[in-house]
C-alpha cells in the first residue's frame, strides 16, 4: 500500500474524554476487512467489552468510509456508523448507513475513518482536518436547531465545511435522535443521534485539501456509464400540483417545486426528492427540505403502499430494485418476456385509515424532524399510527397529554413532537425512551398488544385484518416489508424472508437489504417457501450484499444486480486497484457476518432462543393477503438457514469450523472461553 488507491491511509482514534486522538493505519484491517462496516465491527469486536450500554462512555461509536468513496463511482459516496444502538430493545450493537458529502470530505481530510471514545467533560464539537483534530467548545451551539447549527458551522469555517450534527433531540438523549449531514441526509435508525448527546458532542467539522486517486479511471467512466442505466435522467425542478400515493393523493393549493438530488458524493442516481416552497414548522417563511420515501406518509396514510411482484422477483428484461418502482413508470409491454403481465401486476396496499392526506400538516411534521433530529421512519410508521389506531380504539382515554390527542391536527404534530424532543411535561420523559420502551412503561398488553380494527385488506374484497395498536415487529424496531403494517402488502415468501433477515439482526434491516430473487425461483418455492432452498439462497445474498453495500459503498438504490453479481468487486478492483473477485469480496462479506453476530453473541447474549421468540408473534397476525405462518414451519425455515450458514441449530451459534473457515479463528477461541462455542 506504498501508492494508495481508493483508500487513503489513515483512520483516526479520537478520544473525547482526554481531547486527544492518534492515528491508526487502515492497513491494520484492509483488504481483509475491505472498509465501511466490515472494518467497523473488527473494530467493535477488539475494542469494546460485554456489558458497555449505549450511553457508557466506553461505548465507541465509529464511522468509517468505503474504498470506492470520492472516486466518483456511483453510490459511493455513502458511509456508516456502527455502535451500541439506544434505540435498538434491548440496546445492542447496530449500524446506520448515512449519504451526503461528509465522506468524502474526510477522504479529502486524510482519514478513512474514525472512532469516537470517552465523553467531552462540557459541550464539544470537533474540526477535523488536513490530518488534525481540533476539540472546540460548542456552548454556543448547544440547543441549536439543526440547520442553524449547520449555518454557523458554515459562518465558521467557510461554505466547503462538511458537519456532522445533532439537533435539540440527541442532546436531550431521546433514542430516535438521527445524526445530520447535507442535503438532510441522517442516519437514523440506531438512534446515534442520543450517543453523540450522550457524550456532550454537538458536531463534527471536516474540511480536507486532499484527493484520492482511483486505481482505474477508464473502469470509472465505465461503472458511471453502467450503473443506474437506464434510471439516469436529468434532474431539472419541475412544478407538482398534487402530493402522495395510491389512496393517500391530495392535490396542493399553489402547487411546490420537485427535483431530485443524489444523496453523496460522486452518485449519477438522484433518488431523493427535493421539496421546495413548502410550510415551516419554525418561521413564515417557505422552506426547501429533502424527503425520503417514508416522507410520502407524512402527507397522508389512509391507505398502505401498492406493490408490484417486480419489486422483488426479476427476469432478465425486467429487473428494477424496489425503490425504483414508486419513481419510476413500469416499462411498455411489448418486451419479450413471458412473466411481463405477472410483474407488472400492481398488488393495492390494506386500508389502514391512521390520517386523512394534508399537505402542510406533513410537511410541518417532516420539518420537525429533520430540525430537532428525530427519526422520521419511527414518527411516521410507529409513534403516530400508534396514537391514530390507540385513540381510535379508546385506549388514550386515562392518559393526559395536556393536548387533545388528534392526529389530523397540525397543532397536536407540533405539540407531540416538542414534548418528546424535550422530554416535557409527564410523558414526554415516556416516549423520549422511544416507542418500544414507552409501550412497556405504560403496559404493554393494553397499549401495545390490544387490537385495531380499522385495517382492511383491498387484495380481499375489504376483508377486516386485525392489527396490534402497536407496530412493533423485533429488536424494537417497526414492519418494513415483514407483510403487516407499513409496506405490508408484499407475499409470504417475501415477508418470509425480511423476517428472518430483522431476527439475525438488530435493527430494521432493509434499508440496506431489500429481498431480491429471480422470478423463475419464486415460482418454483411460492407454494412451500418454509421448505425451500432457494429462497434460503436468496436471503443469504440479501444479507452478503448488504455487507458488501455497506463496506465496498454503494446502495440499495443499485445493488444487487442479479444479472450483473460481479458489479461490487468491479467497483472495488477499480477503486483500489486490489485485484478482488465477487467469490472473493463474498468471502469478506461473510467474514463480516460472523463477526457481528459474534458482538452479538459476546456482548448481547443472542441465541436462537432469544431470536426466535422476539420475530415469530409478530406473524401470527394476517398479511395482506390473510396468510400467517405455523410455529413449525418457521422453525423449519430457521433450521435451514442456520445450516446454510453453518451455524449450530440447538443455539444458533456458528460452530469453530465456521468461524475458522473465514480466517476468524482468534474469534472462536474468545467466544470459546466465555462458553459460547457450539460443542
Amino acid at each position: 500500500m506504498s501508492e494508495l488507491y481508493g483508500y487513503v491511509g489513515s483512520i483516526v482514534r479520537i478520544n473525547l474524554t482526554e481531547s486527544t486522538f492518534e492515528l491508526i493505519p487502515t492497513s491494520k484491517y484492509v483488504p481483509k476487512y475491505i472498509g465501511g462496516r466490515t472494518v467497523c465491527n473488527r473494530i467493535f469486536w477488539d475494542e469494546v467489552a460485554p456489558g458497555t450500554g449505549a450511553f457508557d462512555p466506553e461505548n465507541k461509536l465509529i464511522y468509517m468510509t468505503g474504498p470506492t468513496g470520492a472516486t466518483g463511482i456511483p453510490t459511493g459516496g455513502r458511509s456508516v456508523f456502527t455502535g451500541i444502538s439506544p434505540n435498538s430493545y434491548p440496546e445492542q450493537y447496530a449500524w446506520s448507513g448515512i449519504g451526503g458529502f461528509v465522506g468524502a470530505e474526510l477522504k479529502f481530510a486524510g482519514f478513512d475513518g474514525f472512532i469516537l471514545e470517552g465523553k467531552a467533560p462540557t459541550h464539544t464539537r470537533i474540526l477535523i482536518q488536513d490530518g488534525t483534530v481540533q476539540f472546540l467548545p460548542a456552548d454556543d451551539l448547544w440547543g441549536m436547531l439543526v440547520h442553524d447549527t449547520q449555518d454557523a458551522l458554515e459562518k465558521i469555517h467557510g461554505p466547503k465545511v462538511q458537519s456532522i450534527v445533532i439537533g435539540p433531540a440527541g442532546e436531550n438523549l431521546m433514542r430516535n435522535a438521527t445524526l445530520t449531514t447535507s442535503n438532510d441526509n441522517v442516519a437514523a435508525k440506531s438512534g446515534f443521534g442520543a450517543v453523540f448527546g450522550s457524550k456532550n458532542l454537538k458536531a463534527i467539522s471536516i474540511l480536507g485539501s486532499g484527493a484520492v486517486k482511483p486505481a482505474d479511471i477508464p473502469r470509472v467512466f465505465e461503472l458511471r456509464r453502467r450503473m443506474g442505466d437506464p434510471y439516469m435522467r436529468k434532474t431539472p425542478v419541475v412544478p407538482e400540483t398534487t402530493h402522495g400515493m395510491d389512496g393517500n393523493m391530495i392535490p396542493v393549493e399553489g402547487g411546490w417545486g420537485r427535483g431530485q438530488v443524489a444523496c453523496s458524493h460522486g452518485c449519477n442516481q438522484h433518488c431523493n426528492r427535493l421539496m421546495m416552497g413548502i410550510k415551516s414548522a419554525f418561521s413564515d417563511e417557505k422552506i426547501n427540505q429533502v424527503e425520503k420515501c417514508v416522507g410520502i406518509f407524512a402527507y397522508g396514510y389512509k391507505e398502505d403502499c401498492s406493490w408490484r411482484p417486480s419489486q422483488t422477483y426479476e427476469t432478465p428484461e425486467n429487473h428494477v430494485l424496489a425503490c425504483k418502482m414508486l419513481s419510476c413508470e413500469p416499462p411498455e409491454p411489448g418486451l419479450d418476456d413471458p412473466y411481463f403481465e405477472d410483474l407488472m401486476k400492481p398488488v393495492r396496499g390494506d386500508i389502514v385509515n391512521f390520517w386523512k392526506p394534508d399537505f402542510d400538516k406533513g410537511a410541518v411534521m417532516m420539518n420537525m424532524c429533520n430540525e430537532y433530529g428525530i427519526d422520521k421512519w419511527d414518527v411516521i410508521v410507529w409513534y403516530f399510527t400508534w396514537l391514530s389506531m390507540a385513540k381510535q380504539e379508546g385506549l388514550l382515554d386515562d392518559l393526559d397529554f395536556g393536548m387533545e390527542v388528534d392526529v389530523e391536527n397540525e397543532e397536536f404534530v407540533r405539540y407531540f413532537l416538542d414534548m418528546i424532543t424535550y422530554r416535557r411535561g409527564k410523558y414526554g420523559p415516556i416516549f423520549a425512551e422511544g416507542m418500544a420502551r414507552a409501550i412497556r412503561t405504560l403496559g404493554k398488553e393494553k397499549y401495545g398488544d390490544a387490537i385495531y380494527h380499522g385495517r382492511f385488506s383491498q387484495e380481499l374484497g375489504g376483508k377486516r385484518l386485525d392489527l396490534p395498536v402497536s407496530l412493533e415487529t423485533a429488536w424494537g424496531h417497526s414492519y418494513h416489508w415483514q407483510g403487516r403494517g407499513f409496506e405490508g402488502t408484499i407475499s409470504k415468501p417475501g415477508w418470509l424472508a425480511t423476517s428472518l433477515e430483522l431476527m439475525t439482526s438488530t435493527r430494521d434491516a432493509q434499508t440496506i437489504a431489500h429481498h431480491h430473487d429471480k422470478y423463475t425461483n419464486f415460482l418454483q418455492y411460492k407454494d412451500d417457501p418454509c421448505h425451500s432452498d432457494l429462497l434460503l439462497d436468496a436471503v443469504v445474498l440479501d444479507e452478503n450484499k448488504a455487507e458488501m453495500k455497506d463496506s465496498v459503498m454503494c446502495c440499495d438504490w443499485q445493488s444487487p444486480d442479479l444479472w450483473w453479481p460481479e458489479m461490487e468487486s468491479v467497483m472495488y478492483t477499480a477503486a483500489t486497484g486490489i485485484p478482488m473477485t465477487q467469490e472473493e469480496l463474498n468471502e469478506a462479506a461473510e467474514r463480516s457476518r460472523l463477526l457481528f453476530r459474534a458482538i452479538i453473541i459476546r456482548n448481547f447474549g443472542r441465541d436462537r432462543d432469544m431470536e426466535v421468540n422476539a420475530i415469530f408473534p409478530t406473524m401470527q397476525y394476517p398479511d395482506a393477503h390473510g396468510e400467517t405462518v405455523t410455529w413449525e414451519d418457521w422453525n423449519d425455515f430457521v433450521d435451514l438457514y442456520y445450516e446454510k450458514r453453518g451455524w449450530d441449530k440447538a443455539t444458533g451459534w456458528p460452530t469453530r469450523e465456521t468461524y475458522e473457515k473465514y480466517g476468524l479463528a482468534d474469534v472462536a477461541d474468545e467466544l470459546e472461553k466465555a462458553g459460547k462455542l457450539p460443542q
